[in-house]
């Protein structure tokens, strides 16, 4: 065995080849060797024998609203990602808005870097911000270390983040394609959300006509239509209607280079089992029927949707009223998303080797983090080590968001994260955590 300062050992470890017994070397924070599971220990290398627990590279979130600094009582960046480590999340990127300032200058970037530095249990990444009449902070932006670029094609909620029309979109576009950055998009047309019936109240059927699907495909077409003319690099984010991966297919089959997200609350809550009045399943988009559901599986099996993120977005309880008009829209699910997704997985017949591939390597592949998302030599010591046939029942007041609302509340889920691993550091284990350990990441890590 090569040098090792730890040796986790387990009967079911997830790597690129497949799911084997091995002995994984660790030294220096960086896996060194992925070995037989009865390889000799090196003389002075602590040995972890995880037994039949599967060990799995650390989860990578693409999609997190911290909102920190700015709004911290809806959630901060020490919750946040004690949270996302108690569920297997090593790795998350943090969203331009929600937090004041949002990150659409590179002052605005320094600041939330230098408030989350030394509150970060995870390694903690930045979107930057695209926004009308701020082209000139893309490339400045790109240079310091974000990820790519979020923007809206309708409004996003809060006033200091207003979208791009569709002038706006394209001036933006070619500017990040200039430089062959990444725009993610969050993708509604406001035409036909204003054309949409807007009734308000605590009916779900009512708001779910709000946000009507045609909305969600009308925005993606136009960003497959600039995004093509340009050539350009666009990711289209919570995709929540299936009527649009038809569009998607046909726009990678000509060459476009678009992917997609989907997210926990698409694949494992249904329209038909929301509650009038709970608007802590409220998100925008909306979550759809069981039908929808089917086919947004059916995509994630074919390679149509790419990933799994998270789309956290929590806010104070006061913010979820049961009017869903006016309630704000976000579910939280940090500390479940992997549980979540696993448990409604397993039940369609995919593997964890499935929800390895959509929510750790896929998203370390689409933000460019080439030492995530596996357990192979060379890459971050980052592990997830699950028991996954347990069960637990969600229960809010063992959550780590700052703000315990959660749509999962009396949910029974399958597979428990016994311990999280950061660079070879235990950094969680049965609910006990170490100081913070994460590092500010930038495009070139």
């Amino acid at each position: 065995m090569s040098e090792a300062e730890l040796v986790l050992r387990s009967t079911r470890v997830i790597t690129p080849e497949g799911t084997r017994a091995a002995s994984v070397a660790v030294a220096d924070g960086t896996i060194t060797a992925v070995l037989p599971h009865d390889a000799p220990v090196p003389a002075g290398a602590r040995l972890e024998d995880l037994g039949d627990d599967v060990l799995l590279p650390g989860l990578v979130d693409t999609h997190v609203h911290v909102n920190d600094p700015g709004r911290t009582e809806w959630e901060g960046f020490w919750t946040a990602t004690r949270a996302a480590a108690a569920g297997g999340i090593t790795t998350l990127i943090d969203m331009p808005l929600n937090s004041l300032p949002p990150t659409t200058t590179v002052d605005n970037l320094r600041v939330k870097q230098d408030v989350a530095r030394d509150k970060a249990h995870i390694d903690v990444g930045f979107w930057g911000g695209a926004l009308p009449g701020n082209v000139k902070d893309l490339r400045p932006l790109h240079d310091a270390g974000v990820f790519g670029f979020k923007a809206f094609l309708s409004p996003s909620g809060v006033e200091e983040f207003p979208h791009l029309d569709q002038d706006q979109l394209a001036t933006s576009l070619a500017e990040i394609s200039g430089f062959d950055g990444l725009l993610i998009v969050h993708a509604e047309d406001p035409h036909h959300l204003d054309a949409a019936p807007q009734h308000g109240g605590p009916r779900y059927t009512d708001f779910l006509a709000s946000r009507p699907r045609d909305a969600e495909d009308t925005a993606i077409a136009a960003l497959i239509a600039q995004a093509k003319r340009l050539n350009a690099r666009v990711h289209v984010l919570h995709l929540s209607s299936s009527d649009a991966l038809p569009l998607i297919a046909e726009a990678r089959a000509e060459g476009v280079r678009i992917t997609v997200e989907t997210c926990p609350h698409y694949l494992t809550l249904t329209a038909e089992e929301v509650p009038d009045g709970a608007s802590e399943f409220k998100c925008c988009p909306p979550i759809r029927e069981a039908a929808n559901q089917d086919l947004l599986w059916q995509a994630l099996a074919d390679g149509t949707i790419d990933c799994v993120v998270t789309d956290h977005s929590p806010s104070t309880a006061d913010l979820k009223t049961d009017d869903f008009a006016t309630a704000w829209g976000g579910i939280s699910s940090l500390q479940l998303s992997l549980a979540a997704v696993w448990t409604e997985a397993r039940k369609r017949g995919h593997g964890l080797e499935d929800v390895v591939r959509w929510m750790s390597a896929r998203t370390a592949a689409l933000a460019g983090l080439d030492r995530k998302g596996a357990i192979e030599a060379g890459r971050d010591a980052d592990f997830a080590v699950l028991a996954p046939d347990e069960t637990f029942t969600v229960d809010p007041a063992r959550l780590q968001h700052r703000n315990r609302v959660t749509a999962y509340a009396g949910r029974t889920l399958r597979g428990v994260v016994k311990s999280t691993w950061l660079r070879g550091e235990r950094i969680v284990s049965g609910g006990e955590f170490t100081a913070p350990r994460g590092r500010l990441l930038n495009r070139s890590h």
